[in-house]
């Protein structure tokens, strides 16, 4: 998984790739093509 500063060619990489927001985390994920997979940002503090 790539960890990238900007996702603005991560998203529109491939048409099957989506935009998720997860643990205060965006990724992007590709269920056709597993190798397009991004994370952007660092996970906020956990309780």
């Amino acid at each position: 998984m790539n960890v990238l500063s900007s996702l603005k060619s991560a998203k529109t990489r491939h048409k099957d790739c989506q935009v998720v927001k997860r643990r205060g985390r965006v990724f992007v994920i590709c269920k056709t093509n597993p190798r397009f997979k991004a994370v952007q940002g660092k996970g906020g503090k956990r309780k």
